[in-house]
C-alpha cells in the first residue's frame, strides 16, 4: 500500500532505474595490456554457438564495439601486433578485454611445414616469420628488397639473369620457394629472380632454414622460403591502394578489392611497376642493372564453413627486360638490343576439411607455366626502327610447365601425446624450346612420406619422418629425417633435426643448349643426384617483464653435400657446363638478439659465420674451410602520439669465398667486404587508413663490389665485380586502406 507522495516517488524512480537498466546497451571495450590504452580498429568477429553465423565488426577510435549478439557466441577479437584473444560473451553482456601485445613475435601463426596452423614457438622447426608489419616499415617492394638485410642470407643481383640468395652457404636449385604451399618455377642459371616477387598482397613470409626434403621434396636441402599471400577474412569489403616511387627510376602502383559475402570470399588486384635501368658509370646505352616493367594480377575465391574450406586462386606476371647493346661502329647509330620477356601464371585449387576427432585432410592441385621469350633487334637509333634479327640465334622461347598434386591426412590434438601426417606429392616438369636439348623434356617426381610427432612428456617432443621417392630420371634413395624440440627450462628451448636430402637435377642441368655471340653453356645429361646429411642445432631463449622484452637465438649447422652441381668451365674460355662436385660441405654458426621496451623501442642484432669447403673427387682431402662474417643491426623507434616510426638496417657482409669447379680443378674466388645501411620513416593518418613512408636506401652507396681469383664465370673474366646495387636513393612510399564491416 503506498502511503503518501514520498512512496510514490520512490515507487516511481525504482521502475524508472528497472527501465533504463533494461535499454542500457552492452559494450566491449579494449585494451592494450601493457600501456592501458585503448585498441582502435580492432577486427572482432561474434559467432553464434547454434547458429554459425559469422558477423564483423571494428573497435572505434576508443576501443569500443556493441554487443549486439542475440545468442550466446564466439567471440575473437584481433589486432596486427597481438595475440588474438577468444572467448565467449552473452547477449547483453559488458566486457572489458586486455590484448596481450606480441613484444617478442615468438606467438605467430605458421603453416609451413606444420600438421596445422601452430604458434611459431610451439614448432618443432625453428620458423622466422617476416610480418606485414615488418614489410611496412622497410617500405619493401619485392623479396631481394625484404631479404638483403637477414643476418644469414646473402643477395646478389645479375643484370640480366636477376638475383641470386644463398643460405647457409648453399644457393641456387637449394633453396625452395613457395607461394602458400605451391611451388615457384622459373629459374635462370638455378636461381630465383627475387626481383619478380612483389610484395604488394603478401600477408607475410615465413623462413626455415636448414633441410625440409622429407616434407617438401627435391630444392630443399638449404632451406624452405613460404610466401603467405593475403586472405581478407573479416571485413564485408577491404580496398586498398599503394603508390610508391624512388629517384633511381622506379614507379609502382597497385590496388586491390576484396569481398566477403555469407560464406563466399572474393579478391581481385593487381598493378604495374617500372624501373628506367641504371648504371655506376652513364654510358647512355649499357646499364649494369637493365630497364624492366612488370604487370601483375591475381584473384582468388573462397567457400568456407564450420568444417570445410575451399579456395580457387589465380595469378598472372608479365616483366619486360630491356637489355640495351652498344653502338655498332661510331659513325653509324645502330644498335642490337635484346628483349627478354618473361611470363609466369598459375592456377590453383585446394580444399581443407575438418574431420572428427581433430582429423585434418587436405588436397590440393596446381598447374603453373613460365614463359621465357629473348628477341634481339636491330635498332636505328636516328629514326627509332626496329627490326628482329633473322639469324635462329637471335630468338629463343622456353617454356616451363609444372604439375602439381599434393595431399596430406593428419591427426593433430594438442593433448594427444602422439599425433601424424601422412601425404602424397605429385610433380611433373615439362621444358621445351631450344634452349632444351632435344626440344621437349619431362621430369617426373612421385612421393609418399610420413611424419610422427610424440610428445613422450609435456616439454619434449620428438618427429621422425621419411619419404619414399619414384623419379622418373633418378633412383632416390629413402629420404628420412629427425627431429625434436625440448623445452627442459621455461624460457629455454633446445631445437635438433637431422635430414637426409636429395635433389635431381632439373632439366635446365640437363638439357640446356645455350649458345649465341657471349654464351656457350650446356646441360650434361650424365649428371649424377645429389644427396647429403644435415644436421641443425638450436638454443633459443626469451623473457619478459612489464613492458621490457629479451631474447637469444644461438644456431649451428653442419651440412655435407655429395655429387654438389656447379656450372663449370670446361673448355675455351666461354664453353660452359653442369658439372658434380664429388663433396661439398658448409658449416656455421648464427647469433639473434632482440630488446625490446614496448611500445616504443625495439633492437635487433644479428652475428653469423659461415664457411664452405669443397673436394672434386672422393680420393682428393678437403681443402681448409673458408669463413665468411656477417653482422645486422636494426634499430627502431615509435613515437605513438603523432604515430611516427623510424627504422634503420644496417648490415655488414665480409669476405665471401665462393668455390670454383673449372676443367676438373677446386679454385677459389672472393668477394670483397662491403656496409649497406637502409633509413626509414613512417606515419599514420586518418586513423592509419592512410600510410606515408619515406626514407634513404643504400646509404653508404655501395654498387658493385671487386671479386677475384678463380678463372671467372659465365658473364665475366677472371677478375670483375658482383652487383651489390644502384646506389644510394630516395623513396617515397603513400598507401591507403579502407574496410567496410557492416
Amino acid at each position: 500500500m503506498i502511503k503518501g507522495p514520498s512512496s510514490l516517488l520512490i515507487g516511481l524512480f525504482s521502475l524508472l532505474a528497472v527501465a533504463s537498466g533494461y535499454g542500457q546497451k552492452a559494450f566491449i571495450k579494449v585494451f592494450d595490456q601493457k600501456s592501458r590504452e585503448p585498441v582502435a580498429f580492432a577486427h572482432v568477429c561474434f559467432e553464434g554457438l547454434k547458429s554459425g553465423a559469422p558477423r564483423y565488426s571494428l573497435t572505434s577510435i576508443e576501443g569500443t564495439v556493441s554487443n549486439d549478439v542475440s545468442e550466446i557466441s564466439k567471440i575473437a577479437i584481433s589486432y596486427v601486433g597481438f595475440a588474438t584473444y577468444t572467448d565467449t560473451i552473452k547477449p547483453g553482456q559488458s566486457l572489458e578485454i586486455q590484448l596481450r601485445p606480441k613484444v617478442l613475435n615468438m606467438d605467430e601463426v605458421v603453416v609451413t611445414a606444420q600438421y596445422t596452423p601452430e604458434r611459431a614457438d610451439k614448432s618443432i622447426y625453428k620458423v622466422e616469420v617476416i610480418n606485414a608489419r615488418q614489410i611496412e616499415l622497410k617500405a619493401a617492394t619485392n623479396m631481394a628488397d625484404l631479404l638483403k638485410d637477414q643476418s644469414t642470407m646473402r643477395v646478389t643481383q645479375d643484370g640480366v639473369l636477376g638475383t641470386s640468395l644463398r643460405i647457409q652457404g648453399m644457393s641456387g636449385e637449394n633453396v625452395k620457394f613457395l607461394q602458400d604451399g605451391v611451388p615457384l618455377i622459373g629459374r635462370m642459371n638455378g636461381n630465383f629472380d627475387l626481383n619478380q616477387i612483389n610484395l604488394f598482397n603478401v600477408d607475410h613470409v615465413e623462413l626455415i632454414e636448414g633441410p625440409m626434403s622429407v616434407i617438401y621434396g627435391s630444392n630443399a636441402l638449404a632451406g624452405v622460403i613460404n610466401i603467405i599471400t593475403k586472405e581478407n577474412k573479416s571485413s564485408l569489403l577491404n580496398a586498398t591502394a599503394s603508390a610508391y616511387t624512388e629517384s633511381v627510376g622506379v614507379y609502382n602502383l597497385d590496388a586491390s578489392v576484396s569481398l566477403n559475402h555469407a560464406k563466399h570470399g572474393f579478391s581481385i588486384d593487381g598493378g604495374r611497376n617500372f624501373f628506367g635501368g641504371y648504371s655506376p658509370v652513364d654510358t647512355s646505352r649499357i646499364q649494369t642493372f637493365k630497364p624492366r616493367r612488370q604487370y601483375f594480377f591475381d584473384g582468388y575465391y573462397s567457400f568456407t564453413t564450420n568444417i570445410l574450406k575451399l579456395k580457387f586462386t589465380g595469378d598472372y606476371f608479365n616483366e619486360l627486360l630491356i637489355d640495351k647493346g652498344p653502338f655498332v661502329d661510331m659513325y653509324d647509330e645502330t644498335a642490337f638490343d635484346n628483349h627478354f620477356t618473361t611470363i609466369r601464371y598459375s592456377g590453383r585449387a585446394d580444399a581443407s576439411i575438418k574431420l572428427p576427432k581433430n582429423r585434418f585432410l587436405n588436397v590440393l592441385g596446381s598447374w603453373s607455366g613460365y614463359t621465357r621469350i629473348r628477341e634481339t633487334l636491330f635498332k636505328n637509333l636516328t629514326t627509332l626502327n626496329e627490326n628482329l634479327v633473322p639469324q635462329s640465334w637471335a630468338q629463343d622461347t622456353t617454356t616451363i610447365n609444372n604439375l602439381i598434386a599434393r595431399g596430406t591426412y593428419a591427426k593433430s590434438n594438442p593433448d594427444s601425446k602422439f599425433n601424424y601426417q601422412a601425404g602424397v606429392d605429385i610433380s611433373i616438369e615439362q621444358g621445351a624450346g631450344k634452349k632444351i636439348s632435344g626440344n621437349n623434356r619431362e621430369i617426373g617426381d612421385y612421393a609418399g612420406f610420413l611424419s610422427v610427432k610424440w610428445d613422450p612428456v609435456k616439454t619434449l617432443s620428438i618427429q621422425p619422418g621419411l619419404r619414399l621417392i619414384y623419379n622418373t630420371h633418378y633412383a632416390a634413395p629413402l629420404v628420412y629425417a629427425l627431429s625434436a624440440k625440448w623445452n627442459f627450462v621455461e624460457p629455454l628451448n633446445l631445437r635438433f633435426s637431422y635430414s637426409r636430402g636429395f635433389r635431381a637435377p632439373s632439366i635446365k642441368e640437363l638439357y640446356l643448349v645455350f649458345v649465341d655471340v657471349n654464351h656457350n653453356v650446356y646441360g650434361n645429361p650424365d649428371l649424377k643426384a645429389e644427396k647429403s646429411n644435415n644436421f641443425n642445432l638450436n638454443l633459443n631463449w626469451a623473457a619478459e617483464k612489464n613492458k621490457v622484452a629479451w631474447s637469444m637465438d644461438v644456431t649451428g649447422f653442419y651440412n655435407f653435400i655429395e655429387n654438389v652441381i656447379l656450372l663449370a668451365q670446361t673448355g675455351s674460355a666461354l664453353e660452359y657446363s653442369y658439372e658434380n662436385v664429388s663433396r661439398y660441405k658448409s658449416a656455421g654458426v648464427q647469433i639473434g638478439c632482440s630488446y625490446s621496451v614496448y611500445p616504443a623501442f625495439k633492437l635487433l642484432l644479428g652475428l653469423a659465420e659461415t664457411g664452405i669447403t669443397g673436394s672434386p673427387d672422393a680420393a682428393v682431402a678437403y681443402q681448409p674451410f673458408k669463413w665468411s662474417s656477417e653482422i645486422t643491426v636494426s634499430p627502431s623507434y615509435r613515437f605513438i602520439k603523432p604515430d611516427i616510426t623510424l627504422s634503420l638496417y644496417y648490415k655488414y657482409s665480409g669476405s665471401t669465398p665462393q668455390l670454383q669447379f673449372n676443367e676438373k680443378v677446386l679454385s677459389w674466388g672472393w668477394v670483397d667486404p662491403y656496409n649497406t645501411m637502409d633509413f626509414t620513416a613512417g606515419k599514420g593518418f586518418w586513423d592509419s587508413r592512410i600510410r606515408l613512408s619515406a626514407g634513404v636506401k643504400n646509404i653508404f652507396n655501395t654498387t658493385t663490389i671487386a671479386s677475384t681469383g678463380g678463372n671467372g664465370g659465365v658473364h665475366s673474366g677472371g677478375n670483375g665485380n658482383t652487383n651489390i646495387g644502384w646506389g644510394r636513393t630516395v623513396f617515397i612510399k603513400l598507401s591507403f586502406q579502407f574496410n567496410k564491416y557492416k
